[in-house]
């Protein structure tokens, strides 16, 4: 018997980051993560009502957020920051939540660009999800 087709699902990612934070969207059925947003302002009232125009907008099934890790995998004060900003995510906006290894995903756009573009650098990890866990 076939596997049942599945819907395709609308995600957005995010590269979390003290003064910034990057957002891209994707859906599974083409498995591709473009940049969308970056959402500037350091108190949570600005942050999270902009993620909630975002989600309210696109209607994602699940959020994937960026988990920065020391090259040897350690854990160090900005992964704490990025999982409370995870488990935030989830709390106000009851979605699901999935934690993305980012460790090389801003070395990547500095090399290309000379400087960090947080959007991009969501795109990547959010790709990172749909290539680990979405092949096509």
């Amino acid at each position: 018997m076939p596997d049942p087709v599945t819907a395709p699902e609308t995600l957005l990612g995010f590269d979390f980051g003290i003064k910034r934070i990057g957002v891209a969207m994707g859906n599974t059925m083409i498995g591709q993560a473009s940049p969308l947003a970056v959402i500037k302002g350091e108190d949570n009232q600005t942050r999270f009502g902009a993620i909630g125009a975002l989600i309210d907008h696109w209607g994602p099934t699940k959020l994937v957020v960026g988990l920065p890790l020391h090259p040897d995998g350690a854990e160090h004060e900005m992964t704490a920051r990025c999982r409370r900003f995870a488990n935030q995510l989830h709390g106000r906006f009851n979605l699901p939540v999935v934690l993305v290894d980012e460790r090389y995903s801003s070395a990547v756009i500095q090399a290309r660009r000379g400087e960090v573009i947080d959007d991009r650098a969501a795109a990547i990890i959010l790709q990172q999800y749909f290539d680990q866990y979405h092949p096509q």
